[in-house]
């Protein structure tokens, strides 16, 4: 009512019931905006035509990048480390944004094999997140793993963990914390999903 019948904006609705920004934005999202963009801010049929023509610009080339990740897989799982590689995904990837591959471990050779894969298979350069206990030492960390990894050491990320405890008396350790490499590469995800699918098939 706010939105749509006393035109306030996304601001204006903030102020009035003390919620931020954000969250008032994912409520009206869909809702057109107030006083921005030309005729008094609602946007024009030519604008939302626009925008629904780039949506299907971009869901038509996820699903060319999806069919190209089916008609690659044969080829690719000649090498078994492929399938390897996909298995692992399937098991510790990133699957929420389909925008991004990610995985993260704590076993360097888990780690070294996925990134093998990203560079093969994408030509944007993986980044590095890594997470470590309070008693680690952060230095000696990012050594270890942009040796192993060979990557710089400035594209290694630290991110303590926030329930981080010491790990003295652990049955279990992180002995070089947990490490998470992506690629930021849409396309590359969609053909993933598609060797996902086409894996866990074979499996039935």
């Amino acid at each position: 009512m706010l939105r749509a019948e006393r035109r306030l904006t996304i601001d204006e609705i903030a102020e009035r019931l003390a919620l931020s920004r954000s969250t008032i934005y994912h409520w009206v999202r869909d809702m057109p905006i107030p006083g921005s963009g030309p005729g008094g801010g609602f946007a024009s049929e030519a604008q939302r035509k626009g925008t629904r023509a780039m949506k299907r610009k971009y869901r038509l080339l996820r699903e060319a990048a999806y069919r190209e990740g089916v008609e690659s897989y044969s080829s690719l799982a000649r090498d078994p480390t492929f399938r390897d590689f996909i298995c692992l995904y399937i098991g510790e990837g990133y699957k929420r944004d389909r925008n991004r591959v990610a995985l993260a471990n704590s076993d360097p050779l888990v780690v070294l094999h996925a990134t093998r894969w990203f560079r093969r298979l994408s030509d944007r350069q993986p980044f590095f997140s890594l997470q470590y206990h309070a008693d680690q030492r952060p230095d000696d960390l990012i050594r270890f793993w942009s040796a192993l990894l060979e990557a710089p050491c400035d594209s290694v990320r630290l991110l303590r963990k926030s329930n981080s405890n010491q790990l003295t008396g652990r049955v279990w350790r992180s002995r070089y914390g947990v490490l998470s490499v992506s690629v930021c590469d849409t396309y590359l995800r969609a053909r993933v999903q598609a060797w996902i699918d086409l894996t866990q098939q074979s499996w039935k």
